[in-house]
């Protein structure tokens, strides 16, 4: 949801939906960044009913969202970091978390905001973090996604 074309208003009509944020451990300044930013897109729909639940790493993310769904969720929000290093291990793991993602929303019908970065470098997700002189707020933009894609399924009774 970032760059030309992104939409500039923020989402709102959130209020009465349940969010459960599911974040990574790995990365604490990034991912204290995707949390705050994740709490102001939530916050700016009107979402109140919020839990965080905080797993290992990026990998867990899948299982984690799963299960916040099927015991309720309205929306889940995905927060995590992956940096890559000299092995393929980087590979496996963001293969891992966004097929796992995109299955627990497709298995579960609750959307899953896509807020795990997947970068070469510690300096690329820090721009992407939404931390003071960061370009990107990924935080945000899963928390608004994931609450827009909630409020657009109403339209087929969910």
């Amino acid at each position: 949801m970032s760059g030309p074309g992104s939409p500039q208003q923020p989402v709102t009509g959130g209020e009465g939906l349940a969010v459960v944020v599911v974040a990574a451990r790995w990365h604490e300044q990034v991912m204290g960044g995707l949390l705050d930013g994740a709490d102001r897109g939530l916050r700016a729909a009107g979402v109140s009913d919020v839990r965080v639940v905080h797993v290992p790493g990026s990998f867990e993310l899948p299982v984690a969202a799963a299960a916040a769904a099927a015991a309720g969720a309205d929306a889940v929000v995905a927060l995590g970091v992956v940096i890559r290093g000299g092995t393929p291990h980087f590979d496996y793991v963001c293969q891992a978390a966004t097929a796992g993602l995109t299955e627990a929303a497709l298995r579960t019908g609750v959307p899953v905001g896509f807020g795990v970065l997947t970068c070469d470098t510690e300096a690329q997700a820090l721009d992407r973090a939404g931390l003071a002189g960061s370009r990107e707020d990924k935080g945000f933009e899963a928390a608004q996604a994931a609450v827009a894609t909630a409020l657009a399924l109403r339209a087929f009774g969910r």
